[in-house]
């Protein structure tokens, strides 16, 4: 062996032995996880899916070599100095290749350890983890979840129980995601205590009665979803008080009455969905002029009845419309083709309009579904090929016996215009209204013609 080569691996040996010993020194160093939050940490696991041996996968300290879904972070008492750390995020429930959270067993249980174990917890979310063995909602004591920020249940239909057993005075929490679980009963008057939420998901439960005026406390919410649940009565004028509101659903209900004005605060709502409720016959609300950040708005399935207002001048932001199944009448305005020129989604049919459809609509260079079936529309159809063979399958026409079509869009089923569409003449008639020529015009045509013959 020459010098050089000894030189260079008592070198390798030095810089192995130093990074060994700080390694050493680090893990010496970095706090672990007491024995007594591991140990729950992996019977959560093991409540989660008893069938992966947890403690054989992950032996070491679980904030340093955890499974996906458990997160810690560190903590510095602010007296002593000393640094901890625990555990901060538990997410449980495969829900794709990006987050492949530990995953759930059909007989998954909800463990007490989750709302006893943890003081430092800020999300705790499943995804589809109690599907078969019934798991009800627990009695959360008042110490649990100072931290808690988000609190996410999606797609458990067995996680049974009342709402008011899952809202506390979490005054940390930002989001309160329950959607498609068991969770039934009313919204409790406590929700008003949120007062950091800033998303309110309850959607697919069987939630009922009528909704909270509390709910108006929430100066912070953005999102509000109740859809699909049993909720009835009228919609709080309080509501509207909700001013930081980007998205108002609450679709698929029993409510009814009329849809409240004081929604006309929200301008910076950008999603409304009421579609599927019992509102009066009360016309669309003129209201939605007033609200230029819309960007969807479903009012389908309510029997508002009344015209298509011309209210469209300054929602030019608006991208889908779903307005089917309100007994509207009269005719399409030819404004919404002209000022929604954004709009990529329609929804009119199963309605009773009449007239013809609006040639501006053939204009909309984003729009990729029109959905006119089972209405009165009659005349030529405006669109041209180009337009038709865009939208394809999704211009729904069917269902407008007078509709026609030229020989060029025989493909979309409608009958054939029998002659094309000339604009009928127009006799000029003077100054008089009567409809019958004036004297002084007849003798003007009498002197042309008497002039025409000598010459």
């Amino acid at each position: 062996m020459n010098i050089t080569m000894a030189v260079d691996l008592k070198l390798v040996l030095f810089f192995t032995l130093m990074s060994t010993l700080v390694t050493i020194s680090l893990q010496q160093e970095q706090p672990v996880l007491s024995s007594a939050e591991q140990d729950s940490v992996y019977r959560v696991l093991s409540s989660i899916n008893s069938a992966i041996p947890w403690r054989t996968l992950f032996p070491d300290d679980l904030c340093s070599y955890p499974p996906h879904g458990v997160v810690c972070d560190y903590f510095t008492d602010p007296t002593t100095k000393n640094v901890t750390v625990h555990v901060t995020e538990l997410s449980f429930g495969y829900v794709s290749d990006f987050t492949p959270n530990p995953p759930c067993s059909p007989n998954s249980t909800f463990s007490p350890l989750l709302i006893t174990s943890f003081k430092h917890l800020r999300k705790l979310f499943f995804y589809q983890c109690f599907t078969g063995t019934q798991a009800f909602v627990p009695e959360i004591p008042t110490t649990f979840g100072s931290s808690l920020e988000e609190l996410v249940f999606i797609g458990n239909p067995a996680f049974v129980g009342h709402l008011s057993g899952i809202i506390r005075n979490f005054t940390s929490l930002r989001r309160l995601v329950l959607t498609g679980n068991g969770i039934y009963g009313s919204i409790p008057d406590a929700i008003g205590d949120l007062v950091n939420v800033e998303e309110i998901t309850l959607s697919r439960n069987k939630l009922s009665g009528k909704v909270s005026v509390s709910l108006s406390k929430l100066k912070k919410l953005k999102v509000l979803d109740l859809s699909s649940n049993g909720f009835n009565g009228n919609v709080p004028c309080s509501v509207g008080n909700l001013t930081e509101l980007l998205k108002l659903d609450l679709s698929s209900n029993g409510f009814s009455g009329k849809i409240p004005e004081s929604l006309s605060n929200l301008q910076a709502l950008e999603f409304l969905d009421l579609s599927f409720n019992r509102f009066g016959n009360f016309g669309v609300p003129l209201f939605l002029s007033g609200m230029p950040r819309l960007k969807e708005v479903h009012l389908s399935g309510n029997l508002l009845g009344g015209e298509i207002p011309e209210i469209w001048e300054n929602l030019g932001g608006v991208l889908g419309i779903g307005f089917s199944n309100m007994g509207l009448v009269g005719e399409i305005p030819a404004s919404m083709g002209v000022h929604l020129r954004n709009m990529s989604y329609l929804s009119l049919e199963n309605n009773k309009l009449q007239g013809k459809v609006p040639k501006e609509f053939g204009f909309l260079e984003f729009v990729n579904e029109i959905n006119l079936e089972n209405n009165n529309l009659s005349g030529r159809l405006p669109f041209s090929a180009n337009f038709t063979a865009r939208v394809g399958e999704k211009l729904r026409l069917k269902g407008n016996p007078e509709l026609c079509v030229d020989e060029k869009l025989s493909f979309l089923k409608l009958k054939k215009c029998i002659k094309p569409d000339i604009p009928k003449p127009v006799l000029f008639v003077g100054a008089s209204h009567s409809g019958i020529l004036s004297p002084s015009f007849l003798v003007l045509l009498h002197f042309w013609g008497l002039f025409i013959v000598l010459v």
